[in-house]
């Protein structure tokens, strides 16, 4: 079994998963595990139905205060907005179970986008995990990026700094905005994988 370690950071217990390819399931440079999902507008959503655009996930949890560190500071939106003005696709996957912390109806889902101000193309409901284990996601936020020819280039966290610290967002390199940068450059990316931090994704037992 793979060991999970986590962090103290101030009063909060921060999740940190080794860089193992025994916990992933999405490999890089390999075509993405295909999905299809409802978003909280009832609209159906699938990756085979983006080919040829380039893709962002990002797994959410509304309560947990590394995903709020990003909304908070206005770090999610403004990557969100600035994905979209040149093609991208973000989409944010809610992936909780009925009954853990960060699960939300569709109507919960929308008012949390109104609250936050946030900008994905859609926010996929995702109650059975489905998307999260086909992806290896173990936190959220996990942050993956796909190209146009639906291989998988990037996974891993947001940026360089873990931490719930709005502060240490200057600081850090955004690992996210750098991959989007190098892929529409029709170059490699240069972290392609990074350890993921955040919360333990609430998966779905069944």
């Amino acid at each position: 079994m793979l060991e999970r370690r986590s962090l103290l950071v101030g009063s909060l217990t921060l999740a940190l998963t080794p860089l193992s390819p025994a916990f992933a399931a999405a490999d890089l440079g390999q075509r993405a595990p295909d999905f299809t999902a409802t978003d909280s507008n009832g609209k159906t959503w699938s990756l085979a139905a983006l080919k040829g655009k380039i893709v962002v996930l990002e797994t959410t949890n509304h309560d947990c205060p590394f995903v709020g560190k990003h909304y908070r500071s206005g770090n999610m939106q403004s990557q969100q907005r600035e994905a979209a003005a040149k093609g991208v696709v973000w989409l944010t996957v809610a992936a909780s179970a009925p009954g853990e912390q960060g699960y939300v109806t569709a109507e919960q889902a929308n008012e949390i986008v109104r609250e936050q101000h946030a900008d994905a193309a859609a926010v996929l409901l995702d109650p059975k995990s489905r998307i999260a284990h086909a992806y290896g996601a173990s936190v959220t936020p996990h942050m993956y990026v796909i190209d146009g020819t639906g291989v998988l280039v990037y996974k891993g966290g947001i940026d360089s700094i873990p931490s719930a610290d709005t502060a240490d967002i200057a600081r850090a390199k955004q690992y996210v905005r750098a991959a989007l940068d190098e892929v529409l450059a029709g170059k490699p990316v240069t972290d392609a994988s990074t350890r993921p931090y955040g919360c333990s994704l609430k998966y779905a037992r069944n």
